[in-house]
């Protein structure tokens, strides 16, 4: 660059400097409006230095009584923008070294590196600085006044259009601080309308702590409470801020403030909302935590910062430790990113079982509403697994309707011969209870948990243990019990009377094949049952991976259509009477039709008690026939 004695100077920009400059108006920034952004960072930066010279060296600053604020004009008649500080401003040198710095040091080895391996400038420019020319992108000509801290400094005017050349000249004596005025181009004139910059500075810049004005109204009003301690905020500081970050009008039910200086700094307020439309079957909820580097917006709905079953929550996370790259649209350190992730997601599920402890009644009531996100989380995230399942909450046969138990405390509850946690899925309580599946159980005072949702079974399946203690479902084909080969009782035996009553095993075994025969493919196989009490028959899985609950969930899928129940097993009661009476109609006449449709609606009925959908239709008409049978009307 060459430069002149004179007061006034023009400096040409070398051709490598033209490119680089080229390579940041055009494409280094996803959005033009990120200019505003950047010129708040700097001017925040600026005041920031003075304040520190407030501290230090107060006695030799210019215009001490000058108050730290920002201020943006714009004027969309003579289509400008102007922002200025009373920050620590510029001397002339520091106006051609700072304004300079995309042609100062590091230029060459920005332009090399650019050309090494392809690499793309937003993975370089972690360290070069140069914010302060995405003006360029908007504008025709960029004019700085600036004046430094020092009392002796004299006033500078830097400018330039950005097409290979910039000027310096001293100016007119005017107070400590820079302004930065852009004409801009006739292309972006809505940056000259007030209301747009207003929304900027709350989506970008609010929480930067100095004053930031549009005109003569304070646009940054709401303060970044994740600066100040715990009991420094007041309730209805807490919703104010909620609703601003969150775009809300709820109130949360839980806060969580986590400031943490390793692994990591950490400055963080997290919030759980009222209300969750994802339960109501709205669009999939976006990530509602925004990243902040020094109070500056880094990155809204940030996907990064949480896993995605933690997109309920909304909040701000501040870290100054996250390396940036020059457009501060991206994160360069992945690993770093990760980390941040780590941090975040173990705080918040320790916060989650805090509250559980806590409150449960209140806990109670986020799990009806958020349930559905720590669910997702246990199937999906191993890493966490075992500490969100502690979270989860559901009915069983040991709580009254309405009320939950965790798997903690149902493994405090569980006897000493009980070696499993048993789950069961239905569409409700009532249909659960009414069922077959709990019989066996219920005999031996086994707990059993209640699943309502077509989930839960494969939560259960994903998470497979908990404890120590393996998940097993109720209406699993392969379920064991202890003492399974014996009747309940001391002596571990059936009585005399019970032996009367069933059938003895040849003829049961008998009985189950011909059965089978009698439905063909539509079941899998039939059984003899030794978990069945009160009920005739039982359908049940031998895919421990593929359980009723799970068939229901792939018939929704199917649109309602009923369910092949080919790979099921059927199990009969030996000692019900419905089944007694079946083998004796097929004693009299193996080919007896009678036998063969009370076979076919027992199936039927099965199917019904495990929550299938079945053929309507053909379950009216073998109903009639039945009927009609068994009053003589045939």
């Amino acid at each position: 660059m060459s430069e002149t004695n004179t007061s006034k100077q023009t400096m040409q920009f070398e051709a490598e400097v033209s490119q680089l400059l080229n390579i940041v108006i055009n494409s280094l920034y996803t959005d033009r409006e990120i200019f505003v952004r950047e010129l708040i960072s700097n001017a925040s930066d600026a005041l920031e230095k003075v304040r520190r010279l407030q501290l230090t060296d107060k006695d030799n600053i210019a215009d001490p009584e000058l108050p730290l604020e920002i201020r943006i004009r714009v004027d969309d008649k003579a289509n400008t923008f102007e922002i200025s500080d009373t920050g620590v401003g510029m001397t002339r040198d520091e106006a051609v070294r700072n304004l300079g710095t995309i042609a100062h040091s590091g230029s060459r080895e920005f332009i090399r590196a650019l050309g090494e391996d392809g690499l793309d400038a937003k993975d370089l420019i972690g360290q070069f600085g140069v914010g302060f020319y995405s003006a360029f992108m908007v504008a025709k000509k960029v004019t700085v006044h600036t004046r430094a801290a020092d009392p002796d400094a004299s006033p500078i005017v830097w400018s330039s259009t950005g097409a290979g050349s910039f000027e310096v000249r001293e100016s007119e004596r005017f107070p400590r601080g820079t302004t930065v005025t852009i004409d801009l181009k006739e292309s972006e004139q809505r940056f000259a309308d007030a209301d747009e910059i207003k929304t900027l500075i709350k989506r970008f810049s609010n929480f930067v702590p100095f004053p930031i004005s549009v005109g003569d109204e304070q646009v940054n009003t709401v303060k970044p409470l994740w600066t100040k301690g715990a009991s420094e905020i007041g309730d209805d500081e807490l919703t104010e801020f909620y609703r601003f970050v969150a775009n809300a009008h709820d109130e949360p039910i839980y806060h969580l403030q986590f400031n943490a200086d390793a692994p990591l700094a950490i400055r963080s307020l997290l919030f759980v909302p009222e209300s969750n439309l994802e339960q109501f079957g709205f669009a999939r909820m976006e990530h509602g935590v925004s990243l902040y580097c020094r109070h500056v917006l880094i990155q809204s709905q940030a996907e990064d910062l949480l896993p995605d079953y933690f997109r309920f929550v909304r909040g701000v996370v501040d870290s100054e430790d996250l390396p940036l790259n020059i457009s501060r649209e991206t994160m360069q350190d992945s690993a770093l990113v990760a980390k941040l992730r780590r941090v975040l997601t173990k705080r918040l599920i320790k916060f989650l079982a805090e509250k559980a402890d806590e409150d449960a009644d209140r806990y109670g009531e986020f799990f009806d509403t958020f349930g559905m996100f720590i669910k997702e989380g246990v199937a999906s995230d191993f890493d966490h697994r075992n500490e969100l399942a502690k979270l989860l909450r559901y009915e069983s046969s040991a709580t009254k309707p309405g009320e939950t138990t965790s798997l903690g405390q149902y493994v405090e509850r569980m006897p000493d011969e009980q070696q499993a946690i048993y789950y069961i899925s239905g569409p409700n309580r009532d249909a659960i209870e009414a069922g077959p599946y709990l019989e066996a159980l219920q005999e031996r005072g086994f707990e059993v948990i209640h699943c309502f949702e077509g989930v839960d079974d494969f939560v259960f399946n994903n998470l497979r243990e908990f404890d120590g203690k393996p998940l097993v479902s109720a209406d699993s084909a392969d379920l064991k019990l202890p003492d399974d080969d014996k009747k309940e009782g001391e002596s571990g035996e059936q009585t005399e009377q019970e032996e009367d009553e069933a059938l003895d095993e040849r003829a049961a075994g008998d009985l189950a094949a011909w059965v089978k025969n009698a439905l063909g493919e539509e079941v899998g196989e039939v059984k003899v049952s030794k978990r069945l009490v009160r009920s005739p028959t039982a359908l049940v899985n031998p895919d421990e991976f593929m359980t009723t609950g799970m068939k229901r969930v792939m018939q929704q899928f199917d649109r309602g259509g009923a369910m092949p129940v080919a790979q099921m097993v059927l199990e009969i009661n030996p000692r019900h009477a419905i089944i007694k009476r079946v083998d004796a109609l097929r004693r009299q006449d193996k080919d007896s039709g009678l036998a063969k449709e009370a076979a076919r609606l027992l199936l039927a009925n099965a199917q019904i008690a495990a929550g299938l959908i079945v053929d309507p239709k053909a379950l009216m008409e073998r109903s009639t026939r039945i009927l009609e049978a068994a009053l003589g009307a045939e």
